[in-house]
């Protein structure tokens, strides 16, 4: 990375944990914005990732006792699925189109976010969860924001 790069870099770093403190997730979402223009989207995955187990770590740590295995195993299983082929995806991937999917991911959620309608709450089962583990696997592993999916899932059950 040039020397005139850094601090844009770590301008992204700061605004992507402030963002994580202050809602306790999208870390990832903010930095990709920047750093895929800076780094490659490989390292960008990596440091993601990294920087996603010391953010979220603290508060899974602490809300540990309130996580119900019995639920989230099915996210889990195919989370645990995806993320290798999310990663062999991610290597042989050409970085324009992680870009521009990672843009395309942002404008979307965001455009989510803001305009969610008033939905109730849906039951889904456990097929699903896999399914859904199994794409937020894949995300994961291509770009390093692996809990958009999941959210979203999270969302719609109430």
């Amino acid at each position: 990375m040039d020397g005139h790069l850094l601090v844009p870099f770590i301008l992204a770093t700061f605004l992507g944990g402030f963002v994580s403190g202050f809602s306790g997730f999208a870390m990832g979402i903010v930095v990709s914005g920047i750093w895929l223009h800076i780094i490659t989207p490989i390292q960008v995955a990596a440091l993601i990732a990294g920087y996603g187990l010391l953010t979220q770590g603290y508060g899974i740590a602490k809300l540990r006792h309130e996580l119900s295995w019995r639920t989230i195993w099915p996210l889990s299983l195919g989370t645990a699925v995806g993320i290798p082929i999310g990663v062999m995806l991610l290597t042989r991937t050409n970085p324009s189109h992680v870009r521009f999917g990672i843009g395309v991911l942002l404008v979307l959620y965001a455009t989510y976010s803001l305009l969610r309608p008033p939905l109730g709450p849906f039951k889904i089962c456990r097929s699903a969860d896999v399914a859904i583990g199994i794409a937020n696997g894949l995300l994961g592993g291509v770009t390093g924001l692996g809990g958009i999916i999941s959210t979203i899932s999270c969302q719609l059950r109430g």
